[in-house]
């Protein structure tokens, strides 16, 4: 499990992390979402022991990172896929840090199965596209097989294979009751794969809940019902206080509601339904919605560039 509680981080007279408090807990994959310059990266560097905090704790399973005996083998992460030696293969980088962290040989073949890296394992890591080294980074994270996984931006790079790949290998570490945090930028993929969501915005907490949760709470449920006698559902719901209105002369659309309800009514009414289904907006519309105050940089519409 990761701990933070009242993270702060200033670099002279900019606040980077403000009084950031969240858990992470073991069995989800937890999003760590927010827009460039939120302070995502230096919250994981100071989870990591990468930077000091100004103020306020970040633990690892109760304990700050320095104080881990073992780190690799609690904690394995991906920051940079960029920081490995190039003139080294693939395998011979995992060797190096197998070996300075007394895990055996075999796990440095077994850590190239799981990432799917193949042949490409034998080249140096001078060649290979960003794709394969996001690739070495997560099996340099899973070479010690530990309990935490902590990824940032670890779709970068990949082709639509490699995307659908780290979303199974996110959630089959989530149901073997692993604690991981990614960050990520591919709204769609979290949708997709995150049990839980951490925003932030200026380094500050925006929203720490289920991501069904922020879908319902920002009111993006839509319930769409398709019946022959449209008019006297119509009446029904707005008498009970629903906001409902024709889509055409068959189909209504109620906000904030939920299809059980719809059903419910409709079955008091005693109105046949033909179709009756709930429409999510996506968390790219819950996700601007929450963080459309806490945006560093707009960019202008193109008009204004002109």
């Amino acid at each position: 499990m990761i701990e933070v509680r009242g993270l702060t981080k200033r670099y002279g007279d900019v606040l980077a992390v403000d009084d950031l408090s969240f858990d992470v807990q073991p069995g989800k994959v937890t999003g760590f979402l927010g827009p460039n310059g939120a302070g995502k990266s230096t919250t994981m560097r100071m989870m990591l022991g990468l930077d000091r905090p100004t103020s306020g704790t970040a633990l690892v399973n109760g304990r700050p990172f320095a104080a881990l005996a073992e780190p690799l083998r609690e904690v394995g992460a991906l920051l940079d896929p960029g920081s490995v030696h190039p003139g080294r293969s693939g395998r011979n980088h995992l060797r190096v840090a197998a070996r300075t962290n007394g895990i055996p040989e075999r796990r440095v073949e077994q850590a190239i199965e799981l990432a799917g890296l193949g042949s490409a394992a034998g080249r140096r890591i001078k060649g290979y596209s960003l794709g394969m080294r996001q690739r070495l980074g997560i099996a340099a994270a899973l070479l010690a097989d530990p309990r935490i996984l902590v990824f940032d931006e670890p779709i970068n790079g990949l082709d639509l294979d490699g995307v659908r790949w780290i979303r199974g290998l996110l959630r089959r570490l989530a149901d073997e009751g692993r604690t991981v945090l990614v960050s990520s930028h591919l709204l769609s993929e979290m949708q997709q794969t995150a049990d839980r969501l951490v925003v932030i915005g200026r380094g500050r907490l925006i929203a720490d809940a289920t991501t069904d949760e922020i879908l319902r709470g920002l009111g993006n449920l839509q319930v769409r019902v398709r019946t022959s006698e449209s008019g006297p559902l119509l009446a029904g719901l707005q008498a009970k206080g629903f906001t409902a209105q024709r889509v055409d002369d068959n189909e209504l659309q109620v906000d904030d509601t939920t299809a059980e309800q719809v059903g419910d009514l409709a079955h008091a009414l005693q109105v046949p339904v033909h179709h009756l289904t709930e429409v999510q907006q996506s968390l790219e519309h819950a996700y601007i919605a929450l963080t459309s105050d806490h945006v560093e940089y707009h960019g202008g519409r193109p008009e204004e560039t002109r």
